[in-house]
C-alpha cells in the first residue's frame, strides 16, 4: 500500500543526544558512508527535494539532524546521522563523531531501529560491517538498504542483491533516489521497523 507523506519538516540539530528534544514519536536513525546518498534517499522517500541537505562534497552532515514526518498512518521522526568513513575530515572531528553516533544509538529511548544505507554497486565496506556488528551488539534492529540500484544494469540487480543478502545474512531492500524504484516496499519495511501500523498509528 502506498504511504502518503502529509508533511515533513526539520525539527532540531544537535552534537550530542542531550541537546535533542525528548522523543515523542517512534524514531528511525539513518546511517551510512559519507558518499552513499543517504540524504538523497531521505529526500526521495519524503518527496522533498531539499529538506535534507545534500552536497557534491561528502560529509556535509556533521551532527544529529532530526526531522518530523506526518504520514497518513501516524507520525515518525527520522534522524540523519553524520556520514562515516570520510577521510578528509580532521582526525579530531572524526573521533568526535564516534561517541556522538554511538551515544545516540545506545541511549536514545525513542529509537526503534537503524536504517543502514550501502551502495548496491559495491556492497558493504569495513566501516559498514562494523556498524552492523555494533547494532547487533547493542540489540538495535537493523534494516539495510542498497541504494543507487539504478546504476546497475537490470540483469545484474537481482544477482547483486542475492549476493549481498548472502554476505550480510539479512534481507536487503533496494532503492533508487533517482527513480524512486523500491519506494513502497521500503516504506512498508520502515513502518514495520518503527512499529507503526496502518490502522492503529504509532505503537505504544
Amino acid at each position: 500500500m502506498m504511504t502518503k507523506v502529509k508533511s515533513a519538516r526539520f525539527l532540531a540539530a544537535a552534537t550530542n543526544v542531550a541537546q535533542l528534544p525528548p522523543p515523542m514519536f517512534a524514531e528511525l536513525a539513518f546511517a551510512g558512508r559519507s558518499n552513499v546518498g543517504k540524504s538523497s534517499l531521505i529526500n526521495s522517500l519524503l518527496n522533498r527535494r531539499k529538506l535534507v541537505r545534500t552536497s557534491s562534497t561528502p560529509g556535509c552532515t556533521r551532527g544529529l539532524n532530526l526531522f518530523r514526518v506526518e504520514l497518513d498512518v501516524g507520525v515518525l521522526d527520522l534522524v540523519d546521522l553524520p556520514g562515516y568513513g570520510y577521510a578528509k575530515r580532521s582526525k579530531t572531528e572524526r573521533r568526535s563523531w564516534g561517541p556522538m553516533i554511538e551515544g545516540f544509538l545506545t541511549m536514545r529511548v525513542g529509537l526503534r531501529g537503524i536504517v543502514q544505507i550501502i551502495d548496491a554497486r559495491h556492497g558493504p565496506t569495513e566501516d559498514d560491517l562494523e556498524l552492523a556488528e555494533f547494532a547487533n551488539h547493542i540489540g538495535r534492529p537493523l534494516l539495510i538498504v542498497a541504494t543507487k540500484i539504478d546504476k546497475l544494469p537490470r540483469n545484474r540487480r537481482k544477482p547483486q542483491l542475492d549476493a549481498l543478502t548472502k554476505q550480510l545474512k539479512t534481507p536487503i531492500w533496494s532503492y533508487s533516489s533517482e527513480t524512486s524504484e523500491g519506494r513502497d516496499p521500503l516504506w512498508d519495511a520502515l513502518l514495520d521497523l518503527a512499529g507503526i501500523g496502518r490502522v492503529s498509528g504509532v505503537a505504544p
